[in-house]
């Protein structure tokens, strides 16, 4: 399944802000660790991709997600921010994947996804 994520343009805004002029990666996160029993999607930004992610294909840069995470997950999706409110809200034409989308950086941690032991959100 080839994913696509149409992002709006305050949502790219807030996007290439938050890389603050450093290197990264987006990644889509389905963090279910200490969430909660439904868990919660998480934008991360990563040094580099993990061994076995894919590209989500966008209008701004490609987004990497887990083939793992992928059924968490529709093929054809939007990302977009609200004027007044620091979160992203993620959605398609069936389904509101999430509306309060949050931003982790993880860059030059030592962080393995697989293994958390807490809520990636703070």
């Amino acid at each position: 399944m080839q994913m696509k994520i149409q992002i709006g343009s305050l949502a790219k805004e807030r996007l290439v802000e938050s890389l603050g002029n450093r290197p990264g990666f987006f990644k889509l996160f389905y963090d279910t660790e200490g969430c909660g029993c439904n868990g919660v999607i998480v934008i991360l930004i990563t040094d580099k991709p993990d061994q076995f992610d894919i590209e989500i294909e966008t209008n701004l840069v490609p987004f990497l997600v887990d083939p793992k995470q992928q059924h968490n997950l529709d093929e054809t999706m939007r990302l977009e921010a609200e004027e007044n409110y620091p979160a992203f809200k993620l959605s398609s034409d069936s389904n509101l994947l999430s509306s309060n989308i949050r931003i982790r950086d993880i860059r030059g941690d030592n962080h393995t996804l697989n293994n958390t032991t807490e809520c990636l959100i703070k």
